[in-house]
């Protein structure tokens, strides 16, 4: 599948750039001064981690973002806008698109509407309505198809994603969207290789790393329980010999009886498969997504 995937993957580039990337989406330059008071100061941090800090921010108009703060300010600054554009190609119904950015005292990303916040704070936030089976589902099937299209699809392909309950947004309808995603490498490299083959680069360390958070990522939906707390070492348990016995202990709560079993093991088994691949998985992240589709009985887009 692989070998034929690399073998299309240049028409689809060229159907993919004709039918629905066309222009880059308009990308507002946004005030430091208005982002500043939309963050309250910068204050309402969602997330932060080695690429940046991420927050919630309101804006005068009502309207609801997320504001992403650029920690590599060693760049120039016509990199920096390059990266805006290209960002600005990105179209997937799991991706937070780019609305704007500002090059103030500080380098921020805007980031459309987050209306019902992150995926972590409906997994642990007990005054919140919980997610029910087929929406955890979804967005576990979703998370994969947004993978797929960054590492496939997208001309240059996307490589720094990373994947946490901290950093997936819902929207309205619930529908997961990746917040954290970079270039696979530097403007200057895209420029000199825009022909880099990421099929085959879906088989090594840094893709390893994303299957394997993925894999963590699964275990949350199960469970309930955040990998960031260290409340239960969720790898841990699904590593250890005990791991068939006990599952039932470990279900969310908040899903009672209201799941699938089959399509359960199912998941499981992916996670285990994801967590047990290490920097050199077997298998690449449109396999995953293809055995999803088909052993999950829900509509996948």
């Amino acid at each position: 599948m692989d070998r034929l995937i690399r073998k299309i993957r240049p028409h689809l580039l060229a159907w993919l750039h004709r039918s629905r990337s066309g222009p880059i989406s308009f990308v507002r330059r946004f005030s430091y001064k208005d982002i500043k008071r939309a963050t309250d100061g910068f204050h309402r941090i969602l997330y932060s981690d080695s690429q940046g800090t991420a927050y919630r921010a309101k804006f005068q108009d009502g309207d609801i973002a997320l504001v992403k703060e650029v920690k590599d300010l060693s760049q120039e600054k016509d990199v920096f806008i390059r990266q805006v554009q290209l960002l600005g190609r990105l179209h997937h119904r799991h991706l937070l698109a780019l609305k704007g950015f500002s090059t103030g005292h500080k380098r921020l990303l805007v980031f459309d509407n987050i209306e019902n916040g992150s995926l972590k704070e409906h997994l642990n936030d007990p005054l919140r309505t919980p997610l029910n089976w087929k929406t955890r589902l979804r967005i576990a099937i979703g998370v994969v198809a947004a993978l797929e299209y960054l590492l496939l699809f997208s001309n240059p392909p996307m490589y720094h994603v990373s994947i946490s309950s901290s950093n997936i947004m819902l929207d309205e309808n619930f529908t997961a969207k990746l917040s954290n995603v970079g270039l696979l490498s530097s403007i200057e490299n895209y420029v000199t290789m825009p022909q880099a083959s990421c099929a085959e680069d879906c088989m090594n360390q840094n893709c390893g790393n994303i299957i394997f958070q993925l894999g963590v990522l699964i275990l949350e939906l199960i469970t309930g329980q955040s990998s960031e707390k260290g409340s239960t070492d969720l790898v841990q348990w699904i590593q250890g010999s005990r791991f068939g016995s006990s599952i039932q202990k470990m279900i969310d709560p908040d899903l009672g009886n209201s799941y699938d079993s089959r399509e359960l093991k199912n998941l499981l088994a992916v996670a285990r498969l994801c967590i047990k691949s290490g920097d050199k998985p077997k298998f690449s992240i449109p396999q995953i997504f293809r055995y999803l589709q088909k052993k999950v009985d829900i509509l996948c887009d």
